[in-house]
């Protein structure tokens, strides 16, 4: 790889040089969840304001726990305790039928780890194989590319075998083995030769021909450069949304994102998940923190631009994996964090919802809270506007979208009266600006100067009436 001028790349970004198809409509990210529970909750969905899914793993994979979804043994065929392809597809028509768009979690830096009952490297194996001869016909309509007679991968489309041992080497990464400790050999690492990207491709372009309308790249960070782009190519990317999975501890000047965020986001077009942001937002609501961090995190290489962020307050790797869980915040902390998120212009933002496999039980039906539910509708009514800050302190900031609304958030013990001139700032007077936090608080401008308090340890957020 070779090396990146840093000032190069930050002026690059700042001059928004890169494109991505996204938007700034909002995904849910339905963890876990069966497609035809997907398919049933279409309407509901839709009604809360959500425009896209994104589905957990789609192929052929065995086990029921959460992780199992993340250890493909064939991409020819969708067949997993979340549903087949046939529910798959019935999934996508439902929520298309309302207007939302189905992405689809990829994984194509390994394949499943079987080396406790086999010692052979082809996909999917005897095992399944026989599976699919004693049950031809069902599995012949499950079917997304290819036929089922025979292994689609062998011995030689996999690295040497060998765990991953420098977490900061990106060689050592990309191509060597993710493994758990305790004598476990891994997940089978695939070398990105032309089979590999040719069954890569086919099986993208067949999510594709069913409607599938993004791509999350799980692992990206343990992809080359040269896999990622000749997986993706343009004809792939033609109208999807495309982002990578690459966990960071901060922005600009943090050796995760230096080493592998940074590269990503200049030798690709992705988009990526927004970890330097989420790390403003989470050093700025600690104690100790300030929230003026959050003025303009971009301009400091801590948040990614906004046409290449997926922004959040927590992620399914956060909760479920033990090596992240110091970066969850306390149950306040993440609301202010998703009224931040859900209130700013820029990127577009992810909610999680899951099947409390975490067992923290925060995450089930979270999609649908009340204060969600609020900050979609804030979200959706100011799309498109602009974003100016109005007052900022160590414990509050109040912003506004044009004329169209305020939030304001106040992370500290006690509350805050925020008084703002208002004579030239584009809000309008003698105009209901109401909360969908709590609709019962109203504030309406009628002078050049107007205060708005903020309760303590809370978020506002007023849309005009």
């Amino acid at each position: 790889m070779k090396s990146i001028n840093k000032l190069a790349l930050s002026a690059l970004f700042g001059l928004g040089c890169f494109s991505a198809s996204s938007s700034a409509e909002v995904i849910l990210h339905a963890f876990n969840w069966q497609y035809s529970d997907v398919a049933a909750k279409a309407q509901e969905i839709a009604n809360l304001g959500y425009k896209k899914v994104l589905v957990s793993p789609a192929y052929k994979s065995s086990g029921n726990e959460w992780w199992a979804r993340y250890q493909p043994q064939d991409y020819r065929v969708i067949d997993n305790p979340l549903g087949n392809t046939q529910d798959f597809k019935a999934m996508i028509n439902a929520l298309s039928s309302v207007g939302v768009s189905v992405y689809a979690d990829i994984v194509f830096n390994h394949m499943a780890n079987e080396t406790w009952k086999r010692e052979d490297l082809n996909y999917p194996g005897t095992e399944v194989l026989n599976q699919y001869a004693a049950n031809s016909g069902y599995y012949n309509q499950q079917i997304v590319y290819g036929d089922l007679l025979d292994n689609f991968l062998g011995a030689n489309d996999f690295h040497p075998e060998g765990c991953i041992s420098n977490y900061n080497d990106p060689g050592n990464v990309q191509y060597w083995r993710l493994c758990g400790g305790n004598g476990d050999r891994g997940l089978p690492d695939l070398d990105p030769n032309n089979w590999v990207v040719a069954q890569q491709k086919a099986y993208l372009n067949a999510l594709k021909s069913m409607g599938v309308k993004g791509f999350r790249v799980d692992a990206a960070k343990h992809m080359s450069m040269y896999h990622l782009n000749a997986v993706f190519t343009s004809d792939i990317k033609s109208g999807m949304h495309v982002f990578g999975e690459i966990i960071t501890t901060g922005g600009s000047g943090n050796g995760d994102y230096d080493n592998f965020l940074g590269p990503y986001l200049y030798y690709t077009d992705h988009a990526a998940y927004d970890f330097p942001l989420f790390a403003s937002i989470r050093g700025a609501l600690n104690f100790g923190g300030s929230m003026n961090q959050l003025v303009d995190p971009g301009a400091y290489g801590q948040a990614l631009e906004g046409s290449r962020a997926i922004t959040f307050a927590i992620t399914h790797d956060i909760p479920l994996n033990d090596g992240f869980r110091y970066q969850l915040m306390d149950s306040t902390n993440e609301h202010l964090a998703h009224a931040y998120v859900l209130g700013r212009d820029g990127g577009t933002p992810l909610i999680y919802s899951d099947n409390n496999e975490s067992g923290d039980n925060r995450w089930v039906d979270f999609y649908k809270r009340g204060d969600i539910q609020g900050m979609l509708r804030f979200h959706n009514g100011t799309q498109g506007t602009g974003m100016q800050i109005l007052s900022h302190s160590d414990c509050h900031i109040l912003f506004k979208r044009d004329h169209m609304g305020i939030v304001g958030i106040n992370k500290c013990g006690s509350g805050y009266d925020a008084r703002v001139s208002t004579a030239n700032s584009g809000l309008w007077w003698y105009t209901n600006y109401r909360d969908t936090l709590n609709g019962a608080n109203v504030e309406n401008i009628s002078s050049d100067w107007h205060k708005f308090y903020l309760p303590p340890r809370s978020a506002r957020m007023w849309l005009k009436d």
